[in-house]
């Protein structure tokens, strides 16, 4: 653990809370240069959350909980109804910014359940009980990644090649990230290992963002366009393949960033383990099924422009949503801080909360 601990001092930092501000890395901008970017009002914080300077589940969830506290640093002479109906209003915007990851509306609305339930006498003194649930919420998802490196990094052998998929390491969470966590934990232990990265169109994290972390890290990683996975799969380079999730339905569906499921269907055809890592605050028991998930659609310019230069004809009618669902069926298991959870995925799910 201690190694493990040393390993997650050289990550990158996607959130920083000092001297009560907010600073978030903005991620649009990597691999080229790194600028945290303080959060002067809760419109920043919703914009950056929506504009993907801050991305992945848990480190939205994270980032939102603090931007709560940014939302509300200006309402501390109100009287408590008021600061609650403020934080109500407030919580409910930012959870606006974007609908399929689970862990924003989680954070925020345990956020604002502290609000309610606090002794405070004073608005000040209920501010303060928000930060104090802020930070926790951000120490809580950094030993969370350390037990899901811990429970997944046994599924990691000498001399094997892992694909992942999109970005769902450091700059995802607050630490170790979720499907690279296993990764990083067995580099500590002195395995051999190799990943290759799908680049993620249209937007590239695994190529800005994934690639860039594991090679600061000393990973050996290879970056792979998203349509070379079935022949680099083909070639017997793949024995594992570990993602990130949004959101877990109930039955064990899996939501994660576009493309996702097309990996699943090749690790089928190929039988290699598909395993998705995900803390236990990424798992939503109230969507039965992938079907209730809602998935998020962005702006055209994101697949007809690719940099500054326009790809794609004036006019052409484009879809971009930004995740798919993978079947229950496809998952090898889902990596958890407390343990990983095999199938039958909803009686065992049920009994992770019971």
């Amino acid at each position: 653990m201690n190694n493990t601990k040393l390993s997650a001092d050289k990550l990158p930092r996607a959130i920083e809370w000092r001297d009560k501000e907010l600073y978030l890395l903005d991620q649009t901008q990597l691999p080229l240069v790194c600028v945290m970017e303080k959060q002067e009002t809760v419109q920043q914080v919703w914009e950056s959350i929506y504009a993907l300077k801050v991305r992945g589940a848990p480190a939205i969830g994270v980032a939102a909980a603090y931007g709560l506290c940014v939302a509300l640093k200006s309402h501390t002479n109100k009287s408590i109804p008021e600061f609650l109906l403020e934080t109500q209003t407030q919580a409910e915007y930012l959870d606006s910014s974007r609908p399929t990851a689970v862990n924003l509306g989680w954070a925020l609305r345990r956020m604002v359940q502290q609000a309610k339930s606090s002794n405070a006498k004073t608005s000040a003194e209920l501010y303060q009980a928000l930060i104090t649930e802020a930070v926790q919420i951000h120490e809580e998802d950094k030993k969370l990644c350390h037990g899901m490196g811990i429970n997944g990094a046994p599924l990691i052998k000498e001399g094997m090649g892992i694909l992942t998929h999109c970005n769902a390491g450091a700059l995802a969470t607050s630490e170790l990230g979720t499907a690279t966590a296993p990764m990083y934990v067995a580099q500590s232990k002195g395995i051999d290992f190799r990943v290759y990265a799908d680049e993620t169109r249209p937007l590239l994290q695994g190529a800005r963002l994934t690639s860039w972390e594991l090679q600061k890290s000393g990973i050996d990683v290879t970056l792979i366009t998203d349509n070379m996975a079935a022949h680099i799969m083909s070639q017997g380079l793949i024995d594992l393949v570990i993602t990130g999730t949004d959101r877990v339905a109930a039955n064990g569906d899996v939501a994660n960033k576009i493309g996702t499921l097309g990996v699943a269907i090749l690790a089928k055809y190929y039988a290699i383990p598909f395993y998705v890592a995900c803390p236990s605050s990424t798992i939503d028991m109230q969507s039965a099924s992938g079907a209730e998930i809602p998935i998020e659609e962005r702006e055209a310019s994101e697949v007809t422009e690719f940099g500054a230069r326009r790809t794609a004809p004036e006019g052409v009618k484009v879809r971009n949503p930004a995740f798919d669902i993978t079947p229950n069926e496809m998952v090898a298991g889902l990596i958890t801080e407390t343990k990983i959870i095999t199938a039958p995925y909803r009686e065992n799910l049920e009994s992770l909360f019971s």
